[in-house]
């Protein structure tokens, strides 16, 4: 108990450190209680952090800030409309698309697992693919049960996502409008002393900004350049597969691998074991090897240094915790830990008194 309570008072006697787990819970159960209620304010934050990059470099060139604001987010939502009455609706074809061809894939898939007993029977029997196809049906049967019900309750759905379409921008523009006014009210609220916790928030909002900003042009170069290849080679639904590969970026690493499936499979149905289907795979991993090794690293230069294993840990851990919205939230959340870490105060691992003692005979 002795050990639990020195440390416990080592750690902990600084009010600033006290203050900050503070505020650190109180936004964890704020997030958990109320994340899906605030979800349109969390993401019109994310959009206004994103265009707050466009208008710092604005003032600097002399224009007032109210000038520029109105600027950038005109061309913001004129962007959302063409993307709304002209992008989305093409997405939504090919995914209809792609879902009639389902049954199709799945059997073909069925018929091709089907003859793997027969060309590799030392390693494939027949019951095992047996156990295995009636696997992925009794899977396919909940995935369509979910389906309906999800369908049930769509008109819900479509409400809700027609009252964000009207909130969102008038949040992002009143928080990038009045950002002065909305800080000054959240530090008048703030305890007065929370140097520490002022320093994790100064780290953690140049990192973050950087870190959106960087993921969002990542995702919009990715998504481009992906659509243009497969456009080019004449693969199939090419702008929603561009559209998947560059989301999947959100996830490092595990994203680029879990995409490889989806591009393989819609090769393979289309152009069978042929050059093609080769050369579009060739094409993907050229993608992915340019992205990690040339647009990561010029995007962002000046985001903290996530070690790849620290960044798959966070992904795992808060992807368990809190599902897709951990996952989409991994590396936030990691260079979040790592400012707590780098700005907690630290004390002499020697005795104080031995310190002193030392200083006085010196």
């Amino acid at each position: 108990m002795n050990v639990i309570r020195d440390w416990f008072y080592k750690h902990f006697s600084d009010p600033q450190v006290v203050i900050l787990v503070g505020l650190l819970v109180a936004g964890f159960l704020g997030i958990v209680f109320a994340g899906q209620y605030l979800a349109p304010v969390i993401a019109s934050v994310i959009i206004a952090y994103l265009l707050e990059g466009v208008i710092q470099p604005m003032q600097r060139m002399g224009i007032p800030r109210l000038l520029a604001v109105s600027l950038v987010f005109t061309l913001f939502f004129v962007v959302l409309l063409l993307l709304i009455f002209s992008l989305f609706p093409i997405l939504v074809r090919q995914a209809g698309q792609l879902l009639d061809l389902a049954p199709a894939m799945f059997a073909e898939g069925q018929r091709l697992l089907m003859t793997l007993p027969e060309r590799y029977p030392t390693l494939f029997s027949e019951t095992q693919v047996e156990r295995f196809l009636e696997q992925i049906q009794s899977e396919a049967g909940g995935f369509t049960d979910t389906a309906l019900q999800q369908t049930v309750s769509s008109v819900v759905g479509v409400v809700t996502l027609l009252v964000y379409m009207v909130l969102m921008p008038l949040l992002v523009f009143f928080f990038l409008k009045d950002k002065e006014s909305i800080l000054d009210w959240a530090r008048s609220h703030l305890p007065r002393q929370r140097g520490l916790a002022a320093r994790v928030w100064e780290e953690v909002d140049s990192q973050l900004g950087n870190f959106i900003r960087g993921k969002f042009w990542e995702i919009l170069i990715v998504w481009v350049v992906t659509y243009i290849t497969f456009m080019f080679m004449g693969l199939n639904f090419a702008m929603l597969l561009g559209f998947l590969v560059g989301i999947s970026v959100l996830i490092p690493y595990i994203g680029a691998a879990v995409m490889t499936v989806p591009v393989a499979l819609v090769a393979y149905f289309q152009f069978g074991w042929s050059a093609e289907l080769a050369w579009i795979l060739v094409a993907y991993g050229i993608i992915q090897m340019l992205d990690g090794n040339v647009l990561v690293p010029i995007l962002f230069s000046e985001v903290i240094n996530l070690h790849p294993i620290a960044i798959i840990v966070a992904v795992l851990f808060f992807g368990g915790i809190w599902g897709f919205w951990g996952v989409f939230f991994a590396i936030p959340l990691a260079i979040l830990f790592q400012a707590v870490l780098k700005a907690w105060p630290r004390q002499s691992q020697e005795d104080p008194e031995q310190d002193s003692s030392a200083a006085s005979e010196s």
